[in-house]
């Protein structure tokens, strides 16, 4: 069952994204042919007006043909017949549906685990750290941080990294109590200096949204930070360790699934910005390819020759596909 939720949940992830290029396509009066969710062969298809809306076997990704996007057509209702901005627009709709989804799927993530509140009342005081080995609890109010006033957490995170290693007084409040307790701060693997403590939760929607938002710009960074390691050769753990093919993502996606559905919505969003960000590289066949090709088209005042760039984007493709089966067989041989 888990594998069977791994694939349902990429194949919305990949009709989201498709879904993007489709109602753009449409509202800027381009003939579509298909509309298909999967690669490879044809389970099911129904042809409605003058598309055709396709399910096929492989849940590896899916596509919009539309009349005149790989080569020279003289229909009016072509892609290549609308302007520069309709077509951009086109083709930058699919990956910004993908960012939309993430954002609504961590939504209930944020919902569901709640937001760090701001206050200066201690959510968790975590096990073998040295806030709990010096005595601190769940619900204590922290006042003061060597003479420093408390009034949010931001002023506890402050005052914990300013000091070093050097030994925190800190004042609490318990049970209308004032109580003195010192720690001695440790580094953690981020190079920064904790005591094992964890602010309030607030579950909220309302307080979760601008969390979604900022999280995930958050995680566009951090991609961009990883496609810039990749194509330097600095990625951390090395190259196979860090990249999957769908056979990696249904694993990854099962083993969410094995803890619960929460997990399997945030790994979802996950996935719908990696296909979103990825697809905007500068790569011939991407999103972001044909992006480039647009701008040069603009930048020169005139087209070029759509069967010469067809060609590049056929060329892109296959060395694409050549590199999704070198990724699905290293997935493979993981796995086993």
């Amino acid at each position: 069952m888990t594998i069977i939720a791994a694939i349902i949940l990429f194949g919305i992830i990949v009709f989201i994204h498709e879904l993007g290029h489709f109602l753009f396509a449409k509202k800027a009066g381009v003939k579509i042919h298909e509309f298909s969710i999967g690669m490879g062969p044809k389970i099911y298809s129904k042809q409605k007006g003058e598309t055709k809306y396709s399910l096929r076997l492989l849940p590896l990704g899916g596509y919009v043909s539309m009349e005149g996007e790989d080569g020279e057509s003289k229909d009016p209702n072509s892609f290549g017949a609308k302007t520069v901005l309709q077509r951009a627009s086109i083709i930058f709709a699919g990956p910004f549906f993908n960012i939309i989804l993430t954002i609504l799927l961590l939504i209930p993530v944020f919902s569901y685990m709640g937001t760090p509140s701001n206050s200066n009342v201690l959510g968790q005081v975590l096990e073998n750290t040295p806030a709990i080995e010096a005595g601190l609890k769940p619900n204590d109010k922290i006042i003061e941080i060597n003479g420093n006033k408390i009034n949010n957490w931001e002023d506890i995170v402050n005052n914990i990294q300013g000091e070093n290693l050097k030994t925190l007084e800190i004042k609490v409040e318990r049970d209308n109590t004032t109580k003195d307790i010192t720690v001695t701060p440790e580094k953690n693997e981020e190079g920064k200096y904790v005591i094992g403590i964890t602010p309030v939760y607030d579950k909220s929607i309302l307080k979760s949204v601008p969390r979604a938002f900022i999280a995930t710009w958050d995680m566009i960074k951090q991609m961009l930070l990883f496609v810039v390691q990749l194509f330097t050769g600095t990625v951390p753990g090395g190259f196979e360790n860090s990249v999957a093919g769908p056979v990696g993502v249904i694993s990854i996606v099962s083993d969410a699934a094995k803890v619960g559905i929460i997990n399997v919505v945030y790994i979802g969003a996950v996935i719908s910005l990696n296909l979103g960000i990825l697809n905007l590289l500068p790569i011939p066949a991407l999103d972001g390819g044909r992006l480039l090709f647009l701008l040069i088209e603009a930048i020169r005042g005139k087209k070029m020759d759509p069967n010469k760039e067809g060609m590049i984007h056929t060329v892109g493709l296959m060395l694409l596909m050549g590199f999704m089966l070198f990724v699905t067989y290293k997935d493979i041989v993981k796995l086993f």
